[in-house]
């Protein structure tokens, strides 16, 4: 039974929907563009690389390392007071391109710059699924989602 959601969800566009429905299946996606080849992320209507318009939908291991991060230890955001501390990182997937996102399942004190991670998905309403990461390895004595 999953606990009750307390904070916002992400708008979902025409754009972002494909995300979206492949994160309730368990997929992280990302974009292709098919004239310069480079990957991007966040998801738009365009290449931010060449501004091509041919873009694809591409699945990808979802594992990367930490590149940059915090540990937050107050926020007094509706949803978020209940959760820290907890960490704020940039994600570097294998494909090159960096997500912001949280490091869960962990201590957050545990968590550094270079950190093996991969993406886990935590079900926030029956219809939206948000992806995050977890450590490779390391102490899950501590759940943040």
């Amino acid at each position: 039974m999953r606990s009750e959601w307390t904070r916002s969800l992400p708008s979902v566009s025409p754009e972002t929907q494909r995300f979206w429905d492949a994160c309730r299946e368990r997929k992280l996606l990302i974009q292709q563009c098919r004239d310069c080849k480079k990957y991007q992320t966040y998801y738009r209507a365009f290449c931010c690389h060449c501004w091509s318009s041919a873009l694809d939908d591409v699945v990808v291991s979802g594992e990367g390392t930490v590149w940059a991060m915090t540990v937050a230890y107050q926020n007094k955001t509706p949803g978020w007071a209940d959760f820290v501390p907890y960490v704020l990182a940039a994600v570097e997937l294998r494909e090159g391109v960096k997500l912001m996102t949280n490091i869960i399942n962990c201590d957050p004190e545990s968590v550094r710059v270079g950190t093996p991670v991969k993406v886990t998905f935590v079900d926030a309403t029956d219809e939206v699924t948000i992806p995050y990461f977890e450590p490779v390895q390391g102490d899950t004595t501590k759940i943040v989602a």
